[in-house]
């Protein structure tokens, strides 16, 4: 537990104090992603009681498995960020470091490039802007025409820092639109699910604008910050993303696992409907099934009315389940922008398909936007040594549909109907034939994708949500539409929240 301040009066508690102070402090998490589970994991580790009420039949949130035939594969979130180094470190604390794995060598293609179909996608880039557009794998997606208005960069006077926050904006104006809408919309919409438009350079690619305006042209500018990248690889090597062996559940599993062997109580199917603030305490009103144990059927139980009385709560959902259940609490926050989050469908095919034998097109493909029905897709089997060794011969492609303002062509479909479309789509992104008869079985896997941090404005809306949250005594909130999209975000930022909660609670 992080220590207070020495002029803090309540820091020359003894610990046993503390502990004492601790086990009479109740904390309700409200929300089982990872975000809930790393808060709720924080407060029992000091010592308070902790009840965590997850509304679905899994914890997780976007990190879940599916199972195809036998084979156990991630169905949401695949893999994690490195930077920063706080998921590794968590990892770490789980004794989990040793089913830490690197994704294999090979590159992304691109397709639906006009004129050229499929290609590489190109090496030695940033969000997909070349530092030199003359090269061969950049010239083969952009042509001659759009490689000689990309060294136009060259001899343009450079731009005020931060004039233009708009990656796909400067881009366009600095590069061309051929550059902009074939090699940085792809990555930015297979990221972020989001337009170029609408990124925040500065976010998304921290010093761009600076090199820019010191080395005169963006071009040179991704030289140079590749440069720098190079030399930080040097001294700390590792890949950019990482996984783990079996799946990102085994994250999940462990941290339950922990959670529970401190002490704290974790419920599914346990939907909060409400929650009030009196001036002692909080309650929390709860819709629960009991009487099920875990692989019973969820409907053989009987439902519930839960009212747990807490010291503190923790609101890990999503920004629309948030603000439902906040609205009488804090009704500062509806005052505040709500983001657009769109929804995200993953559908995941077994195969036995030769064709696909030798990864055809490397790992995964990224999609020219406007080109094809699908986002992305990701050749699991491919990308990772133990996707591959349980599919025992057999391969697995996860397809991607949906984006920002734009729906999942699969939303209107059933299962059947949903995996056709994304065995048609992963025929012509990877250029082989997939017959039907090649399907093996299908999995199909439905979320809203949080805001990234990197879009433009998305800083100053969750900023302000927060400040909303903070005004209110006993109260915090966790989550991607607060932290920003992805682990490295969210891990971090719900260890924050949790320790400003229990401090409040154990020291003012």
């Amino acid at each position: 537990m992080t220590s207070k301040p020495a002029n803090h009066e309540s820091a020359r508690a003894e610990p046993a104090d503390l502990a004492a102070r601790a086990a009479k402090r109740h904390i309700v998490v409200v929300g089982g992603g990872i975000g809930g589970l790393i808060a709720a994991r924080e407060c029992v580790k000091v010592g308070m009681r902790v009840t965590l009420l997850e509304g679905s039949d899994a914890v997780g949130g976007a990190i879940r498995r599916a199972e195809l035939d036998g084979v156990v594969v991630d169905a949401g979130a695949e893999s994690y960020a490195t930077r920063g180094g706080g998921v590794r470190a968590l990892i770490s604390e789980l004794g989990l470091a040793d089913r830490i794995v690197a994704p294999a060598a090979g590159g992304a293609w691109l397709a639906g490039i006009p004129g050229v179909g499929a290609a590489p996608l190109p090496v030695g880039g940033i969000l997909g802007i070349p530092g030199n557009p003359f090269q061969e794998d950049v010239r083969r997606i952009i042509g001659w025409s759009g490689a000689w208005r990309a060294y136009l960069d060259r001899v343009r006077p450079p731009l005020t820092i931060g004039h233009n926050h708009s990656l796909g904006k400067l881009v366009a104006s600095r590069m061309g639109t051929k550059v902009r809408d074939r090699l940085v919309a792809p990555v930015t919409t297979g990221v972020y699910s989001a337009s170029p438009d609408d990124v925040d350079v500065d976010i998304a690619a921290p010093g761009l604008n600076a090199a820019l305006t010191s080395v005169g042209s963006l071009s040179g500018a991704v030289q140079a910050l590749r440069e720098q990248s190079a030399a930080r690889a040097a001294q700390a090597p590792g890949a950019a993303v990482e996984g783990l062996d079996g799946g990102m559940m085994t994250l999940v599993e462990s941290l339950v696992a922990d959670i529970e062997k401190l002490g704290g109580v974790v419920r599914t199917d346990a939907r909060v409907t409400q929650i009030t603030k009196t001036a002692a305490a909080w309650t929390v009103r709860a819709d629960a099934q009991t009487g099920v144990e875990t692989g019973d059927d969820p409907d053989a139980g009987e439902r519930e009315d839960l009212d747990l009385v807490a010291d503190g709560v923790v609101i890990a959902t999503s920004e629309a389940v948030a603000r439902r259940l906040l609205e009488r609490s804090v009704p500062a926050l509806a005052e505040t922008a709500a983001a657009d989050a769109p929804e995200i469908e993953i559908v995941t095919l077994l195969l036995t398909a030769t064709a696909l034998a030798g990864a055809p097109r490397g790992t995964g493909v990224l999609t020219v936007p406007g080109s094809h029905t699908a986002k992305a897709l990701t050749h699991s089997s491919a990308k990772w040594d133990w996707v591959r060794e349980a599919a025992g011969g057999r391969h697995l492609l996860r397809v991607s549909f949906g984006a920002q303002g734009e729906p999942a062509a699969t939303a209107a479909l059933d299962d059947t109907a949903a995996a056709r479309l994304a065995l048609r789509e992963a025929s012509a992104l990877l250029g082989v034939a997939l017959p039907e008869s090649a399907l093996v079985t299908a999995h199909r896997a439905r979320y809203v994708q949080s805001q990234p941090a990197s879009i433009i404005g998305s800083g100053e809306r969750r900023e302000a949500a927060r400040a909303a949250i903070r005004a209110v005594p006993g109260l915090a909130a966790a989550g991607a539409w607060l932290a920003g999209t992805g682990l490295a975000q969210v891990i971090p930022d719900a260890r924050d929240e949790a320790d400003r909660l229990r401090r409040s609670l154990l020291w003012d």
